[in-house]
């Protein structure tokens, strides 16, 4: 019983470290992404003022 306790334990523990991962690169990728979208409608704005005057 033991033997197959060890392996499912380590198995288990790699599983949730590789999704904990992932979950911090979504997380970037999702304020990175927002951040870019702010950045390029307040460059629209920017260049849309400098024809308006």
């Amino acid at each position: 019983m033991k033997k197959l306790y060890l392996p499912a334990v380590v198995v288990l523990l790699l599983c949730l470290s590789g999704c904990s991962v992932i979950a911090g690169i979504f997380k970037a990728g999702a304020v990175v992404g927002i951040i870019s979208v702010i950045v390029v409608i307040a460059l629209i704005l920017w260049i849309a003022s400098m024809f308006r005057k």
